[in-house]
């Protein structure tokens, strides 16, 4: 957007005691007036610059220069990290000549905030300035954003670039300016373009930096599996390529090493492959010796786990010409941090690289070849001090055919935080959102799925982007945290567990504060086997913090710390937890989540957590020896988890990572019942076909349970009530009033009962089925007099209860309600169909049946005889039967005669 707007009165600008100058050596001192001009003449301007350039500590200068942040407006600074907020806003006060927090320069990151009345410049990340929006819709408080660092394409940068678009007509006083790197500044420029009264776009202006930097001499030296590499995309497994690899990466040290003194800067893929490769070239040039190379050869990993001691002799040089450093490095060394020294550089051409998986629905850290933009930053670190030499393990034709920039992180990660943000701001419709680059539909729903798995969204036709927060989301959106972690705090305050959830919801939101230095693996596990616990490594980390407690409380400061040290515990990381805890629970505090007093159960904890990991959980193959898990898929426990050996039937785990396998990380045994009562609103229930049960008196069926595909209830019988109400009381009506297959003492079914026998017997005599009323109607006549709610005999006894005082006979049936026949035709019957028979003295019982012949019984008319009168009885007058079927006969008499 090209849109003049006015700029302050530069004499405003120079407020009382501030002094502002530029370091010449600087390119973007060079180009300020170039910049301030830009600045003044368009709303938003793109400054692409090399790293070392000194675009993000001379820019704000130059915005206070033009008397922006005054009249109680700020200047807002964002940078992707907190340590980077605060160094940057550190060396803008230093350079201003004033104390930070105190002067012009402040800073806020998550939980600290350092900023005063006399505060122009705010640093903070970017997280926090989306936080404002929820306040601050049109960001009235600001009248220029630095967006920091857009190159890196965060989560949250995404989003602000999207939100600042949508509101700079709004806000035609707002100054924008992206920095960015050399890498893709044209898309920022169009991302901001203005439309034209010609309908043409015209995009926003580049400003492009040169940086610090020297001649860098590119080698390709491709490794002999190169063809395998180009057609897989996604090398998994880099034991496949493991030889050739580190003969590879041994050849091109001892070609670097012939050139002269330096040290030397190796890139791969991951802690593994830094170890084995530290182990090939140990071996290779000899340790601590000159073996091979000109210069005795220390050998240093870099990687994010390291420990500050490991990583404290990266960022110390010796002295030049004492002995050289080969340091072996994940992408950590990329971009985000400055190794001192660096004259050579080889690079592998890989990187894992964090995506999710749509199929899974985990966050994977597959290997990869990364990117043309990330492959020349990478070769530029050899060029910060003196001309170097970077070493590529791949051709040119593959690094001409790798893409250009790494994918943004809204393209390979899962958006449920995205959602949830945008959903409690009110941003709208994630798929209409105005992104740089918008996510793909799949990857919005599986971020919405995630919400309605922790409970957090509900749909509301509505509201914008068709759903809004529950009572759970708003709780949510409230904690800068990963959204399943904020749900355990949650259910922790519902369950009594808060206390102790809020310490493993710390430790898993840091860096593990167990260490296990390299060549000290072994101590390391052994220091650390005292706090495990078999049946949860949640609960190590309570314990290790109780222990850590009772130590702080025993020891003075620096024995604690020495203590620490010995067993292999990262102090900076303790304190981290402890702050972050700290900060955890105000937050709590503040949402209304209190904390328990006394200690809470295992049971507690575990479904506390358990409420943010219902896709999380895994039932054990035997066969297989792995977990089947959420949508199929299938996870093996990490090896230095407690229950790893174990192998309980159900585990939940907090986190899924693919690498060469998918891992479960972080595992605590659960009983099945627990993810059935906390997952109840996404298990599925199927059903078998309901049968009748006397016993219960109610339609039962068996039922089987399914958290996203893991069975957690098998074979169990439920009442179908529950499942279809309508059906299952057609059959109790059925079995239980109409077929009498019920165990019950009220008077109305017994009476009822054996006014239907009486007829029943009525309908034998005359061999007739017309007499009774059918089930059909008998079925109407009690489903027209029982309410709907009553599915079982449990339900009607309940009912019933009350009912039969108010009508007693409201059920009990009459002759006239059974008989289909016309009134008076039972007396008829009995008279044409006695009940005995007499011959002389002899009176003998009667009994009729009507079924075909053969079958179990008799049919027709029976005269019972005992054995006592056998011998007086006559055969004379029972060829005639009795009076009522004489008729039927004489028929078949006359149709016997000739």
């Amino acid at each position: 957007m090209t849109t003049p707007s006015s700029t302050p009165d530069q004499a405003d600008a120079a407020s009382p005691g501030l002094r502002i100058t530029y370091p010449g050596d600087l390119p973007v001192s060079q180009r300020r007036e170039d910049i301030q001009t830009a600045i003044r003449e368009n709303q938003v301007v793109v400054i692409a610059g090399a790293t070392g350039s000194g675009k993000t500590t001379q820019i704000p200068k130059m915005l206070l220069e033009l008397g922006y942040g005054q009249r109680g407006k700020l200047i807002g600074h964002t940078q992707p990290r907190r340590i980077a907020a605060r160094s940057v806003a550190q060396r803008i006060a230093s350079e201003l000549g004033q104390t930070l927090g105190e002067g012009t320069v402040g800073y806020q990151v998550r939980f600290t905030r350092e900023t005063s009345r006399g505060t122009r410049l705010k640093l903070m990340t970017d997280g926090i300035l989306l936080a404002e929006v929820g306040r601050d819709r049109l960001l009235k408080r600001y009248d220029a954003i630095i967006i920091d660092e857009a190159h890196e394409r965060s989560l949250n940068i995404d989003v602000i670039l999207g939100y600042l678009r949508q509101i700079l007509p709004q806000r035609p006083d707002l100054k924008v300016i992206i920095t960015s790197a050399t890498i893709d500044p044209e898309r920022f420029a169009e991302h901001f373009a203005a439309v034209l009264p010609s309908g043409e776009r015209e995009s926003a202006p580049i400003i492009e930096v040169s940086g610090r930097t020297y001649p860098v001499e590119i080698r390709y030296r491709p490794l002999v599996l190169e063809a395998e590499l180009e057609e897989d995309d996604e090398l998994e497994d880099i034991h496949s390529v493991e030889r050739d690899l580190t003969q590879a990466i041994t050849d091109a040290v001892d070609e670097l090493a012939a050139e002269g003194p330096g040290d030397m800067l190796v890139f791969l893929p991951g802690e593994r492959e830094i170890r084995e490769i530290s182990d090939a070239l140990t071996s290779h040039l000899g340790r601590g010796t000159r073996g091979r190379a000109s210069l005795p050869v220390e050998v240093l990993p870099l990687f994010g786990r390291l420990s500050a001691q490991d990583q404290q002799k990266i960022f110390s040089p010796p002295p030049s010409g004492t002995y050289r450093r080969i340091i072996l490095s994940t992408n950590v060394a990329e971009t985000s941090l400055t190794v001192p020294g660096i004259t050579y550089v080889i690079d592998a051409g890989l990187a894992r690289i964090s995506r999710y998986s749509q199929r899974t629905k985990v966050q994977r850290l597959p290997i990869e070849p990364i990117s043309q933009a990330s492959a020349n930053q990478r070769s530029g670190r050899s060029g910060r001090t003196a001309p170097g030499i970077a070493i590529r393990l791949f051709s040119e034709e593959d690094f001409e055919g790798r893409p250009e920039f790494t994918e943004p992180e809204i393209l390979r990660t899962s958006l449920a935080s995205v959602v949830l943000l945008m959903t409690s701001l009110g941003l709208g419709d994630v798929e209409s959102f105005p992104f740089v680059e918008p996510p793909a539909s799949r990857a919005i729903t599986d971020g919405v799925r995630l919400l309605e798995e922790l409970g957090a969204v509900e749909s509301a036709p509505s509201e914008p982007g068709g759903r809004r927060l529950t009572r759970v989301g708003r709780t949510l959106a409230r904690f800068p945290l990963d959204p399943r972690m904020a749900r355990m705090l949650i259910e922790a305050h519902r369950l009594g567990a808060l206390r102790e959830v809020l310490i493993i919801v710390a430790a898993m939101s840091i860096q593990d504060p167990r260490e296990r230095p390299l060549g000290q693996e072994q101590q390391a596990k052994e220091k650390h086997r005292r706090f495990d616990d078999e049946t949860s490594d949640f609960l190590a980390y309570l314990n290790l913090w109780n222990h850590l407690q009772a130590r702080r409380k025993a020891l003075s400061g620096s024995a604690f710390r020495r203590e620490v040290r010995s067993e292999h515990l990262h102090y900076l990381r303790i304190r981290e937890w402890w702050d972050l805890h700290s900060q955890l629970r105000d937050m709590a505090k503040d949402a209304d989540l209190s904390r328990n007093d006394s200690d809470a159960s295992p049971q507690a904890i575990h479904q506390a957590l358990l409420a943010g990991l219902l896709s999380h959980v895994g039932l054990h193959d035997d066969r297989s020896r792995e977990y089947a898990g959420a949508r199929g898929a299938r996870f093996a426990l990490w090896p230095g988890s407690a229950l790893a050996k174990k192998r309980p039937d159900y585990v939940m785990v907090a986190e899924l990572v693919e690498t060469s396998r998918l891992w479960g990380r972080t595992a605590a045994r659960i009983e099945p019942g627990w993810a059935e009562e906390t997952g109840a609103h996404v298990v599925k229930r199927s059903h078998s076909a309901p049968h009748w049960s006397s016993k219960q008196a109610s339609a039962m069926a068996h039922q089987k349970v399914t958290l996203y595909g893991v069975p957690i209830v098998a074979d169990r019988v439920v009442g179908y009530g529950r499942v279809d109400p309508e059906a299952a009381r057609e059959i109790f009506l059925q079995h239980a009033l109409i077929e009498g297959d019920w165990r019950t003492r009220h008077h109305f079914f017994r009476d009822n009962q054996a006014l239907i026998k009486e007829l029943e017997e009525l309908e034998a005599k005359t061999r007739r089925r017309d007499l009774l009323i059918s089930d059909e109607q008998l079925f109407r006549f009690y489903d027209e007099r029982i309410p709907a709610h009553v599915v079982s005999g449990r339900h009607f006894d309940s009912w019933w209860k009350k009912q039969r005082h108010e009508t007693p006979d409201l059920l009990t049936l009459t002759e006239k309600d059974l008989l289909a026949a016309d009134e008076g035709v039972a007396e008829a019957i009995e008279a044409d169909f006695p009940d005995t028979w007499v011959q002389g003295d002899i009176t003998l019982p009667l009994s009729y049946s009507f079924g075909e012949v053969g079958a179990k019984g008799t049919d027709g008319v029976t005269a019972t005889v005992p054995l006592a009168v056998l011998n007086r009885l006559q055969p004379h007058g029972f060829d005639w039967l009795v009076p009522g079927m004489r008729e039927d006969l004489v028929t078949e008499l006359i149709r016997s005669l000739p």
